[in-house]
């Protein structure tokens, strides 16, 4: 079970360590300026990978008040790692190496990560044995396609199980043209993928995580109320099939970090809130609040 979380905290740039039982935040990275968006642990090595979206860009000529009033198109995304113990910070691949970094998964066995880029509409993973970056699947090539959003991938999940790998197409904001697809983990030289799409017209879909024992994907949404500002779940078995919404009321629903030990999925906003939410009755507390928002999240 988890004990802690590590939260990107954008606003504020830094990664925070927040104890889950007392939910005490303390810096753990500081000077993160890159807008942070995706983090992953991996447990085998005691290292924390994290996306950074890079910096953006007005989108007009009035101060920027909300992230929509930011123009993220530019080719500065980055991927950096430090340490468990918050030492040995380097940087993994160099800013400009994509578009916009989102979500964060690992494949262990695989011995590598994927990551949506958003305004780069792509999948693509990176090799840790060599820090070679290769796109899985690129959704538009044209730069006009790739600032369509219901080309733009967010989320990421990796099923090493089955072969899958999923992400989500969040559409414009609020848009209701959200979708969660799938396509093979491998495919031959030459072939393109077989995509899936498993659930279309939603409001507005982020992250994602698989409970591969319990046959489910949950995802949080950062739409418009009822269906948005949700963590959601659906049978995996069952591609369009009844979305279970399990809490609500976030404010811009982000990152979610799955505990199937502790029966509890934890969900954060850019508000700064943190909930842990009961995977069984959907009782949930909030763990922290963090002053300058939260994005992804990942259990220790």
């Amino acid at each position: 079970m988890f004990t802690h979380l590590l939260a990107l905290n954008p606003g504020r740039q830094m990664i925070v360590r927040i104890d889950i039982a007392g939910g005490n935040v303390d810096e753990f990275v500081t000077g993160v300026t890159a807008f942070p968006d995706g983090i992953v642990v991996d447990a085998r090595t005691g290292l924390v990978y994290w996306t950074n979206m890079g910096a953006p860009r007005p989108a007009g000529d009035r101060p920027p008040r909300s992230e929509a009033d930011l123009n993220f198109s530019v080719r500065n995304g980055s991927l950096e790692r430090v340490r468990l113990d918050g030492t040995g910070r380097e940087v993994v691949v160099a800013e400009g190496g994509f578009v916009t970094g989102k979500q964060l998964a690992g494949a262990w066995a695989r011995n590598r990560l994927y990551w949506s880029d958003r305004e780069g509409a792509a999948v693509r993973s990176l090799l840790l044995d060599t820090f070679e970056v290769r796109d899985e699947l690129v959704v538009a090539h044209t730069e006009a396609e790739r600032l369509s959003e219901v080309n733009q991938c967010v989320g990421v999940a990796v099923d090493e199980r089955n072969g899958h790998l999923y992400w989500t197409q969040k559409g414009p904001s609020d848009g209701g043209q959200g979708r969660i697809l799938r396509s093979p983990l491998d495919v031959p030289a030459g072939r393109y993928h077989d995509v899936e799409v498993l659930w279309s017209g939603l409001p507005e879909p982020i992250d994602l995580e698989l409970d591969l024992d319990a046959g489910l994907l949950y995802w949080t949404d950062r739409g418009a109320p009822p269906r948005g500002n949700t963590l959601n779940r659906a049978e995996i078995g069952d591609p369009g099939g009844a979305v279970d919404i399990v809490a609500d009321g976030f404010h811009e629903a982000i990152g979610l970090a799955l505990d199937p030990a502790a029966g509890v999925v934890y969900v954060s906003d850019l508000s700064g809130e943190i909930r842990a939410v009961d995977i069984a009755g959907g009782a949930e507390r909030t763990v922290a609040r963090v002053p300058g928002g939260v994005t992804g999240i990942a259990g220790l």
